[in-house]
């Protein structure tokens, strides 16, 4: 999907990788959060920001306890959407 590797809990989207930068699926609330945060950026790679979603760049993402910090945050929605 986004023409690079994704992951999916329940049937839905959760976390993928586009080009060399993480994506997340955070939702609404917790995605306009993150957009404060450093390294992080609207997921828009088609002029239309994804709501919801954002890009962690690399120096985000540079050891495991901030990719993992990533997966649980994008973990704790997904795991409140219904099951596809």
């Amino acid at each position: 999907m986004f023409g690079g590797i994704g992951f999916m809990l329940r049937g839905n989207l959760l976390v993928g990788v586009w080009k060399d930068s993480l994506i997340a699926r955070l939702g609404p609330s917790d995605g306009e959060k993150a957009l404060a945060e450093e390294n992080v950026r609207p997921f828009d790679i088609t002029g239309k920001a994804m709501k919801g979603w954002v890009l962690v760049e690399p120096e985000g993402i540079e050891n495991d306890g901030q990719l993992q910090r990533w997966i649980q945050r994008a973990t704790e929605f997904v795991k409140g959407l219904p099951e596809r």
